[in-house]
């Protein structure tokens, strides 16, 4: 059978973006892997009505309820493929079977590609962090740090402080400029540039970080901002256009979330420079609401 819409991806953007499909009653097949972004971390905050919930939770309700349509349905498998055929869109699983679709949307979201620094990774999502909006407020009031791995370090080294008192780990790589050292001052953030060569505590604990000459400096929870790269091939097979973001490449979409590929659409951390879990849920409405018209309107 052909579905009117494919959704690749079910955490907050492909639950959206499904339940759209599902309540205008056309049929709709969510395909997901169950390897979420925010599968590293214990709870979702700012939310709007979820605040303080485990992500893991809020996806399990928000599947539940989209189960309760009766043109809905679910396969729990990667999409390791897609193509685009003379009059719609073919979709191959790991088992390679293979399922087509009058239109696609893409919540595959992004892998994060952490620095390499012995400790950091069994922190993530826990101890060591990348937004403060979504985890600030937890370890507020802390000692803090932001370890540099972009250009726009010394600017969440700015932004972090106001959450706790800062060091900013230059890394021997992003060095600020003489505006931003006189900002940082006045912030009162405390500027390291001996490199960080190891994180210490009982993880996912955070309780210092050894330095490459050997000392140790207190800190509660660092900052950083990873480079992101695509979790999944399909938008590239497809030949959807990119974008470069600060941290990454993300899929080039239009006003109602589609690609540059016609038929094909995308939200969520794939399709977006920003993350945060009420702008995928909201992408992922208009991209449905997007894949739905166009099926109506189709010319």
């Amino acid at each position: 059978m052909t579905y009117d819409a494919i959704v690749i991806g079910g955490s907050f953007a492909g639950l959206s973006a499904a339940i759209q499909i599902a309540r205008a009653r056309r049929r709709v097949l969510l395909i997901d892997a169950g390897l979420p972004r925010n599968r590293f971390a214990d709870a979702s905050h700012g939310f709007l009505g979820q605040d303080g919930r485990r992500p893991q939770d809020i996806i399990g309700d928000a599947r539940r309820q989209l189960s309760l349509y009766p043109t809905v349905e679910f396969i729990d498998s990667e999409a390791v493929s897609a193509s685009k055929t003379d009059g719609d869109f073919a979709v191959t699983l790991a088992d390679g079977s293979e399922k087509r679709a009058m239109r696609l949307i893409l919540a595959t979201g992004v892998k994060d590609d952490l620095p390499a620094i012995p400790g950091l990774p069994e922190r993530w999502g826990q101890s060591v962090l990348h937004c403060p909006y979504c985890h600030g407020y937890e370890v507020g009031g802390q000692a803090l740090g932001v370890l540099a791995n972009t250009p726009m370090s010394a600017h969440q080294a700015l932004l972090i402080s106001d959450w706790g008192p800062t060091t900013y780990f230059t890394q021997n790589a992003f060095e600020p400029d003489a505006e931003q050292l006189s900002n940082l001052a006045v912030r009162n953030v405390r500027i390291e540039r001996t490199p960080v060569a190891e994180l210490l505590g009982n993880a996912p604990r955070l309780e210092a970080v050894r330095l490459a000459d050997g000392r140790v400096v207190p800190v509660d929870a660092v900052f950083t901002a990873p480079k992101t790269s695509m979790a999944s091939p399909l938008a590239q097979q497809l030949g959807c256009a990119f974008d470069d973001g600060p941290l990454g490449a993300f899929i080039r979409v239009d006003d109602w979330m589609q690609t540059t590929v016609k038929g094909v659409y995308a939200a969520g951390d794939a399709a977006s420079p920003m993350a945060n879990a009420t702008m995928a849920a909201a992408a992922g409405v208009k991209a449905g609401v997007g894949a739905h018209q166009s099926l109506v309107f189709a010319a």
